[in-house]
């Protein structure tokens, strides 16, 4: 006996694709925000300073928001609740916009030395002329220092103490970028990180034979109110 045959239901017509949400454009804002949590993650030695230099020139390669989020996405936001750095040298590493100290050099000398407080952030620019700082003396109010440094025909030193962290990233066109790495064997200690870019100039950071902090544990303990 013959199958009744049903006629064919016409197919359903396709749905549109719905456009996709368009990719949120980069700011300099947002790239320096994913820059300075690299910075922290090399400062308290989740990257190497060479995964470091690969990210952060994939930051300042980056179009859109899309594009920075991987690069920090298997590490702590440094705002108190990921463990980003828990040491005693923490007060001023709280969330918020970071006021940095700027010294210019440009065809002249600056020099920054002595008994001073240095902050979370200084921005160092040298033009046909020399900046240098030492911290041999310097009160550290937080546990992480970043110098970014940038020497044109110019030159900028840095001197640290020799019971401190010291690390850098840089790059030296036609001229130098040279950090003397040091690890403190306290792994409370202050750390330094310099960010380098130099054009037929020099970029040089190291520490400074016999000057310590010698204070370093009362700090410590001052910190915690002990």
């Amino acid at each position: 006996m013959d199958l009744e045959k049903r006629p064919q239901q016409p197919a359903a017509p396709a749905m549109p694709a719905e456009p996709a949400a368009p990719a949120i454009r980069a700011s300099d804002a947002d790239r320096d925000r994913i820059a300075d949590i690299l910075r922290e993650a090399m400062a308290v030695g989740r990257l190497t300073a060479d995964e470091h230099a690969d990210r952060i020139d994939a930051v300042y390669r980056a179009k859109t928001v899309a594009e920075l989020e991987p690069l920090v996405r298997d590490l702590p936001v440094p705002d108190g609740r990921g463990g980003a750095s828990s040491a005693p040298y923490a007060p001023d590493d709280s969330p918020g916009p970071v006021t940095a100290e700027n010294l210019v050099a440009i065809f002249s000398s600056s020099t920054r030395k002595g008994r001073w407080r240095i902050g979370r952030k200084t921005n160092v620019f040298s033009l046909f002329g020399s900046v240098e700082i030492d911290l041999t003396e310097a009160l550290f109010g937080q546990r992480t220092t970043v110098i970014n440094a940038t020497a044109i025909f110019g030159s900028v030193e840095v001197r640290v103490p020799e019971n401190i962290s010291l690390r850098g990233s840089g790059t030296g066109i036609l001229g130098s970028f040279e950090v003397d790495t040091l690890e403190a064997h306290d792994p409370q200690a202050p750390v330094v990180v310099i960010n380098g870019f130099s054009v037929l100039g020099s970029i040089e950071a190291k520490p400074k034979r016999g000057k310590r902090i010698t204070d370093l544990h009362h700090r410590m303990r001052k910190h915690f109110g002990a």
